[in-house]
């Protein structure tokens, strides 16, 4: 229902009433919520174009707050009574562990007669930055040596064009807030930096390395309250004051405007990009430095305006007569490659090089022109149906030559190519069974090999074997076909079920994210002990182009849940499970999925987990970074999203008397994203009102946040959410 009407707005502030002392059903609720730790609730309220709407747990948003404070600590005291019951908890924990020693190597970034590359060997809690010169690779950068307690993470790392400086990026405590610093590659002494009020920002070195275009936020007193926003590329020279770094874009613009910056290995172009919060609209621009200063490069447009995503891609040495390759959304939903020009680089010059295809989208171009090539060829990855494809192209005409073999139907990564010409390229590839492996691919031979020495391109771990994944496609409420990937243990009958098994259904549905086939230890630990685990690619991601993502936001939000509830609908349909087998489980916007689905749907899941979610749809822009959210979700601000907003918030919808399944809500202490305050207000909501037998439990974890986070906490949360599914699911751990 994508407009929800009066009716349902009113029902839904009244019963977000406090519960009756007794339930229809007769249960006492006092006896109930005795159980729980005591929340703080008020008869707090807001309005929103008329109406007033409760919000009982308001105090609860505030973390430094003394009765917040009391509160969380007696939830951690239940979270750990409950945890100690759940027996299995230590094999579910050292499966866990087995299935994630896996070693993870990024695709190599080369520079000058360097190769940079993180690496994380089995055992190890976080990669390393490493670079191999002359035969001899050595580490750069180890947080683990840093931090022995885990808390600081890399988020990101430049080399420069020529390899002998590096920028890169460490945050502690979850928080993702960064420090920027400049290393000598040769001495591994730290030349500049820190520079503050930067968060994974794209660094774009200008040869020499004397300098670099970078994104930073302006200082924080500048605009008190939005201290996480008003970012502005900028320009700076290594070691001097970054208080004296000039802005050179992004002055006047949308406080929640994400910008990228990149510049060819051999200085001329600088590119800049912009988008408005997570709105996939790409504003593109390009300047040529040789016509004057840096720090005031003439930037025209190339893609602005125009409701579509977009990525530039500029063969080295390239003239202003020379051909750019412009990866677009515009006028193909589903991604086109075009060719322009930076003499006249606007729409009105875009030639198709590579079409839009009906049945797969764009994902990533990179054009391969080395002097080995007997002609400049383009490799193009594709997603069909969330899974990979790349083909191989002329760079000339478009045609289609042939395509990259892969090892099975899985995921690859985005391509990494050397800065000067060449012909080959590298990327990631993993899947259901497989876990992330680099791969090489040569144009001159056609051929796709490992990078790593002695890495095994179709092997498996031990013990992956039995492990079935059957793509699936079923009908939505609208009639719509919604695909999806169901694990199994291997049958006689692969693909059909033998039995209801205790079965995990998850997915996101978000952000034009598509849910592509990945290797995912808790899934895999699932299905060894004769689990089912399911992964549906719902509306609202990016499986099937942009029109799939839109068709899931804003007040067509709805579309998502219908999507998940009949994803379970097929399960139960088809006979892999029944709702007393089922759990859900989802992470950030699909832990909103799947606290949807708890209240609008209860009686379908025998147990539900959500990781990091947004719950309180109608305060999620001033929490965390909602505000640059307001593409997805729409703003209380708009009447029509708004009552969409309300008529699916699930802090909102939380009914007295209803028999809810047992929840856990998993937060990290220092998320910035999503704000953990969404789960203090659920779960209080929850454990006041439910007449279910529980538990609602709150885990929290502090000195993380809502991205990369040390392995051995990694482990340790999905092996307590595999063991509280699994103990209210029945699903005992793999021998």
């Amino acid at each position: 229902m994508d407009h929800p009407d009066a009716t349902a707005v009113r029902r839904a502030v009244h019963e977000a009433e406090p519960a009756p002392a007794t339930d229809p059903a007769g249960r006492d609720g006092a006896k109930t919520a005795a159980r729980y730790p005591e929340a703080p609730r008020s008869d707090s309220a807001d309005v929103f174009h008329g109406l007033v709407v409760a919000d009982p747990y308001r105090v609860l948003e505030d973390p430094r707050d003394e009765r917040t404070l009391a509160w969380t600590a007696a939830q951690e005291a239940l979270f750990r009574r409950e945890r100690a019951g759940w027996r299995h908890l230590p094999r579910w924990h050292a499966e866990l562990v087995r299935l994630s020693r896996v070693p993870l190597s990024s695709p190599p970034r080369p520079r000058g007669n360097r190769i940079f590359f993180t690496r994380r060997e089995p055992g190890e809690d976080q990669p390393r930055l490493m670079v191999s010169e002359d035969g001899v690779t050595r580490p750069l950068v180890d947080p683990a040596a840093l931090d022995p307690n885990g808390r600081t993470v890399l988020e990101a790392w430049h080399p420069s064009v020529e390899g002998d400086l590096l920028a890169y990026q460490l945050s502690t405590g979850g928080t993702e807030e960064s420090l920027l610093r400049v290393l000598d590659v040769a001495t591994g002494a730290v030349v500049d930096g820190p520079v503050d009020r930067v968060r994974r920002s794209p660094v774009a070195w200008l040869p020499g390395g004397r300098a670099f275009y970078y994104v930073r936020r302006l200082p924080p007193e500048l605009n008190p309250g939005e201290e996480r926003y008003h970012r502005r590329v900028q320009l700076h020279r290594v070691g001097s004051d970054p208080a004296g770094d000039v802005v050179v874009f992004g002055d006047g613009r949308e406080k929640t405007s994400f910008y990228t910056v990149a510049v060819t290995p051999d200085g001329r172009w600088l590119t800049v990009t912009a988008t408005v919060g997570t709105d996939p609209a790409t504003d593109l621009w390009l300047a040529d430095l040789s016509c004057g200063p840096p720090e005031s490069p003439a930037l025209r447009p190339v893609q602005v305006g125009l409701p579509a995503r977009g990525a530039l891609r500029i063969a080295p040495d390239a003239g202003p007569g020379d051909p750019l390759w412009l990866r677009t959304g515009h006028e193909a939903p589903r991604g086109r490659v075009v060719v322009t020009s930076a003499a006249d680089p606007g729409p009105e010059t875009w030639r198709t090089l590579v079409a839009e295809r009906p049945d797969a989208v764009l994902a990533d171009f990179v054009p391969l022109t080395g002097p080995e090539l007997p002609r400049p060829l383009a490799l193009v990855r594709w997603t069909r149906h969330a899974v990979s494809e790349i083909t191989v192209h002329d760079l000339t005409d478009g045609r289609e030559l042939g395509s990259v073999p892969l090892p099975g139907s899985g995921e690859a990564g985005p391509f990494s190519v050397r800065p000067e010409a060449g012909h080959v390229a590298w990327f990631t590839y993993c899947d259901h069974t497989t876990p992330p492996l680099v791969l090489r691919y040569d144009a001159r031979t056609g051929t796709t090999e490992p990078d790593q020495p002695g890495q095994d391109v179709l092997g498996e771990p031990s013990g992956l074997s039995g492990v079935t994944t059957t793509h699936t496609t079923f009908t939505s409420h609208d009639g719509t076909q919604v695909r999806m990937f169901v694990l199994s243990p291997a049958l006689n009958s692969p693909g059909e079920p033998d039995r209801p098994r205790p079965a995990i259904l998850t997915g996101y549905g978000g952000f034009g994210v598509p849910m592509s086939p990945g290797y995912m230890p808790q899934a895999l630990a699932w299905v060894r002990a004769g689990g089912v685990f399911a992964v549906a690619c719902l509306r609202g991601g990016g499986e099937e182009g942009d029109e799939w993502h839109q068709a899931g936001t804003g007040v067509r939000k709805q579309r998502v849940f219908d999507d998940f509830d009949a994803a379970a609908g097929h399960l139960f349909a088809q006979g892999w499970t029944g709702p007393d087998l089922l759990g859900i489980m989802g992470e950030s916007n699909g832990g909103l999925l799947t606290g949807a689905a708890l209240t609008q749907h209860p009686e379908k899941y025998a147990a539900v987990v959500c990781v990091a979610p947004l719950l309180d749809m109608l305060a999620y822009e001033r929490l965390g970074m909602g505000s640059s959210w307001r593409a997805e979700y729409g703003s209380v601000g708009d009447p029509d999203e708004f009552r969409a907003l309300l008529a699916y918030s699930p802090y909102h919808a939380v009914r007295p008397g209803v028999r809810y399944p047992p929840v856990l809500f998993a937060v990290a202490g220092g998320d910035t994203r999503v704000d953990p305050c969404h789960s203090r207000k659920m779960c209080a909501m929850l454990q006041h009102a439910s007449a279910g037998p529980g538990p609602v439990l709150y885990r929290l974890e502090r000195d993380v946040g809502h991205g990369a986070r040390a392995a051995s906490r990694k482990a340790a949360l999905l092996a307590d959410v595999i063991a509280f599914l699994a103990a209210h699911l029945g699903l005992d751990p793999p021998t």
